[in-house]
């Protein structure tokens, strides 16, 4: 059995790392290398770099910040945002990031991924999910009378959602993740939009949903609160990883004494 990863999480704008609530309000949180020094010392098992306005801004990617990153830091690095093209993945992979994350040019572009997968393998391609909760009306059904006809509950989907959340695709993201697998992804990075920056607690149906609807592993994202919401995103969220990023910034939870508590409560990961 594999063991559970726990990833931190650098959101990085204007080249510094950032952290802000349901994609909104964003404050420092740091330079993003010596932020990444600091968990490839505290044994994370991956990091995650988000360029979180490139495509918003319609602008490359952070070659020159990835670099510096990987020079310095020695697990493995997953690098995202702006990524358009072929040859921006290469770059990014000549540059020391050992997979790279898309999310708007797979959605606006779904071959791209099959592109991607084929010319450098789909253990590096990372299809990221931006998901936010929609709630379908409730429909009537039969030919009873009105005043007896059975009311269908609403039914609860979440909707992907691109540009760094600013643009609803029109795409489910459960049936997404799913053909984002059939096109050659490796790897789901789920992000629930609802949850992002909270605290409450992962999205867990969404996750489960997600997890339960592929066969790559997926990363859960948005709303880690305490160590419990870890446990509860691998144990019902069926997740693969765990990612989380002003939690470990501001260093309210320590990766060892999380993975202690992982392992205690018989989650098997890397010490």
């Amino acid at each position: 059995m594999l063991t559970k990863r726990i990833i931190p999480c650098l959101d990085v704008n204007n080249g510094r790392v950032v952290k802000g609530t349901k994609f909104l309000n964003l404050r420092d949180a740091g330079d993003p290398v010596e932020v990444a020094r600091r968990y490839d010392r505290e044994n994370a098992d991956e990091i995650v770099f988000l360029d979180i306005t490139a495509s918003h801004e319609k602008r490359d990617i952070i070659i020159d910040v990835v670099k510096r990153t990987a020079k310095n830091v020695f697990m493995p690095l997953t690098v995202g945002g702006g990524i358009k093209k072929i040859s921006d993945i290469r770059n990014l992979l000549n540059a020391g990031a050992d997979k790279v994350s898309v999310n708007t040019s797979a959605v606006e572009n779904p071959l791209f991924i099959r592109e991607a997968s084929s010319v450098f393998g789909s253990q590096c391609i990372v299809v990221a999910i931006d998901a936010k909760r929609v709630r379908s009306l409730p429909t009537k059904s039969g030919h009873a009378p009105s005043e007896v006809r059975r009311i269908k509950l609403p039914t609860i989907k979440w909707e992907v959602y691109t540009y760094g959340g600013r643009r609803p695709a029109g795409l489910d993201a459960v049936k997404w993740a799913k053909r984002a697998e059939e096109l050659g992804a490796g790897e789901i990075l789920l992000t629930s939009m609802d949850k992002d920056g909270t605290k409450d607690g992962y999205d867990i149906n969404l996750t489960r949903a997600v997890s339960e609807a592929v066969n790559i592993p997926v990363i859960a994202s948005g709303g880690a609160g305490n160590m419990k919401h870890f446990y509860e995103a691998f144990k019902k969220g069926k997740a693969d990883a765990a990612l989380a990023a002003s939690l470990f910034h501001y260093k309210e939870i320590s990766i060892k004494k999380l993975k202690q508590y992982l392992s205690r409560k018989g989650i098997r990961v890397r010490q």
